[in-house]
């Protein structure tokens, strides 16, 4: 794991990590956004899965938004100064490591931050929401988001529990029902918003991801030994 620092466009610095493999398999990297940064959400959140992603040949990329842990600048309740901090990192990412592709991963607030970036980002070609917070309540804060990922015509794919406290099945599908573009949905059986989020989930996030980034042939690469 090597420790960097992003600079974003208005000024503010972002503390990330890379998460190297051992055995690079793939030449697409991943860029994972952590939840809520005002309820404590920081990139270690996403650390688990960052780990198992490069234990399957994936560089994986994790990073404090602004206000979070080392970052410095103060967090937003809406997430809109937010966004600039998912394209700086994958601006980084793109210059540093010359990947052919990013697939961006939003977890909880995450997911809506990530999502307003990924039209806004050219090497962004696919996008996987982990608890997209679509229902009333969370609306109020994150409900402008909404628009920018059900127009994009990026693959997608939006991963949730059937118990989320904060989206029902019902909301998750009637949002989706103008989404545009590939979008699939994989729904976990009685488990609950914050419950997906813990330890126990991250091996199974990780095979859906990389499921979702196997389904992006042509465009992904995978290196032969």
């Amino acid at each position: 794991m090597e420790s960097v620092t992003v600079d974003t466009a208005d000024g503010v610095k972002l503390s990330a990590r890379l998460f190297n493999p051992a055995d690079l398999k793939s030449d697409h990297a991943v860029v994972l956004v952590h939840p809520f940064t005002v309820l404590g959400g920081f990139q270690g959140l996403l650390r688990g899965i960052a780990s198992g992603l490069a234990e399957r040949g994936f560089r994986a990329v994790t990073f404090d938004m602004r206000g979070a842990r080392r970052s410095s600048g103060r967090p937003s309740l809406t997430g809109f100064p937010e966004i600039e901090d998912v394209i700086a990192v994958c601006r980084w990412v793109s210059d540093s490591l010359s990947p052919r592709g990013i697939i961006l991963v939003g977890s909880s607030a995450g997911a809506p931050i990530a999502g307003s970036a990924v039209d806004k980002i050219e090497q962004v070609v696919g996008y996987v929401s982990l608890g997209y917070p679509f229902g009333w309540a969370a609306s109020v804060l994150f409900g402008r988001h909404h628009e920018a990922i059900l127009r994009s015509k990026k693959p997608k794919l939006f991963v949730m529990g059937t118990k989320d406290g904060f989206t029902s099945v019902k909301q998750l599908q009637n949002k989706l029902k103008s989404s545009t573009g590939r979008t699939e949905t994989h729904l976990l059986d009685g488990v609950g918003h914050f419950q997906m989020e813990g330890p126990v989930y991250d091996a199974l996030m990780v095979n859906l991801i990389v499921d979702f980034i196997q389904t992006l042939q042509p465009q992904v690469t995978w290196i032969e030994d």
